[in-house]
């Protein structure tokens, strides 16, 4: 039942998404006079940075996820609810949800992205995304589904559809994803797959600019490119896909893939709510924001993380959406939104870069902090420092710790499940009403 949730005596935040961004801004805001509720269509925090090792077995899906209700535990002036957010009226200071109405005197907008198509529909229909834990869990699903099925398969041209893995786009993600595809054929499908051909699996990167992680330095643009040769991944710049029906994959000079498996890591656009200005969504679809994150054109809606492009100088197309970007705006906004309602001066947000990485697989790894750039094993342990201490709740690190170090000895992992066999072109919906009216 729909109901009406009118704001109380003290100000009320809404939080829309529990990412890093909204996570940093509700906790900032702990000791504040005010009343916070965060909303999310889940009701824990994803650690998207680790979910291609989901995809590929190497971690499972409850390591890199922590309940949003645990995060906020002994918070008093915090409210979190499970819901999706549907609407905002901003005229009266009111967002519809799936549970009701909801007023507010301050309205944060920390929505994230989603996978961008670029309005590509067959592509959307037919191509894995990666944004979330259920689609990490179905790609899994059916990266296996498909070894399984090449064991059977006497096809030549259907059992090359099984065995070709084509990965999408060559920033981390892309890059992360080829190379550990390329260690699960090295290091795992040889034992687990006996009787297969292991030189029939083909993994395929493709990126449409001339050079893989065009957001580093050329040093490292180059050694990831050779890393992911060494482990045997066919690297396809300047290469743009022109169109997949699920069996192949086009490009737009002609040639084509012989693929069921294409992972779609070309880009990311903001999640927008209705009721707001398309007029003030920029390029990535993300809302245009001023110095203290608040929404051109309102004066209590604010954004930030990856749906909010503060356009500067510095950064003509917004800052990058990398986690600590909206752990710095969240920071800020959370001090500003305090001052804001005491009256006081605000701050202007003021972005520090502190560098950028990305594994290729064991051993081998990218950094670039700023004018120092280093490759190899030590980059590799300092990428797995970063994300172990990034990572939300004491339990995940250590799990994922020891998930790392069994991995790294015994060149092996450990969660190659079909918990629930995934079919292409059926939604989530469509497969449990198919398994709940199926009868034996």
């Amino acid at each position: 039942m729909n109901q009406h949730f009118p704001k109380g005596a003290k100000q009320r935040i809404v939080i829309v998404g529990g990412g890093f961004g909204g996570i940093e801004l509700a906790k900032k805001l702990k000791k504040a006079d005010v009343e916070v509720m965060m909303l999310d269509k889940h009701n824990y925090h994803t650690f998207q940075p680790l979910l291609y090792q989901v995809a590929t077995g190497g971690l499972e899906a409850d390591s890199i996820a922590f309940p949003l209700r645990k995060i906020f535990k002994g918070q008093k002036n915090l409210t979190f609810r499970v819901t999706k957010v549907k609407n905002v009226r901003s005229s009266e200071n009111i967002i519809e949800t799936s549970i009701g109405t909801i007023e507010y005197d301050h309205l944060v907008l920390a929505t994230g992205t989603s996978s961008n198509f670029f309005g590509n529909a067959e592509i959307e229909h037919n191509a894995m995304p990666m944004k979330s834990i259920p689609e990490a869990l179905n790609l899994r699903s059916l990266i296996l589904q498909n070894l399984e099925a090449a064991q059977i398969e006497i096809n030549p041209v259907e059992r090359a559809e099984l065995l070709n893995f084509v990965v999408v786009g060559g920033g981390p993600t892309g890059v992360e994803t080829a190379g550990a595809l390329a260690e699960l054929k090295k290091h795992v499908l040889k034992n687990d797959y006996p009787e297969l051909n292991i030189d029939d699996v083909n993994i395929y990167l493709i990126e449409g600019s001339p050079e893989l992680l065009g957001a580093m330095s050329t040093q490292s643009q180059i050694k990831s490119a050779d890393f992911l040769r060494e482990l045997g991944v066919t690297i396809m710049n300047s290469a743009r896909v022109k169109s997949y029906d699920g069996n192949a994959l086009s490009l737009e000079d002609g040639q084509k893939i012989p693929s069921s498996t294409v992972i779609w890591s070309a880009g990311v656009k903001g999640v927008v709510l209705d009721g707001i200005n398309t007029e003030i969504i920029v390029r990535g679809n993300r809302l245009k924001v001023n110095e203290i994150n608040l929404v051109e054109g309102y004066n209590n809606i604010y954004a930030i993380g990856d749906v909010a492009a503060m356009i500067t100088e510095e950064f003509p197309n917004g800052h990058p959406g990398v986690a600590p970007a909206a752990i710095q705006q969240g920071t800020l906004l959370a001090k500003n939104l305090v001052n804001i309602i005491d009256k006081k001066p605000v701050e202007p947000f003021k972005y520090h870069d502190k560098g950028t990485m990305a594994t290729v697989g064991r051993n081998r790894a990218v950094v670039d902090l700023h004018k120092i750039r280093f490759q190899g094993v030590f980059a590799w342990f300092t990428w797995m420092f970063v994300h172990l201490m990034t990572l939300v709740g004491f339990r995940n690190k250590l799990v994922v710790f020891v998930n790392w170090v069994w991995s790294y000895f015994s060149y092996d992992r450990g969660t190659r499940l079909i918990i629930r066999p995934f079919f292409k072109n059926k939604s989530i919906k469509e497969l449990d009403h198919a398994n709940a009216t199926k009868t034996d």
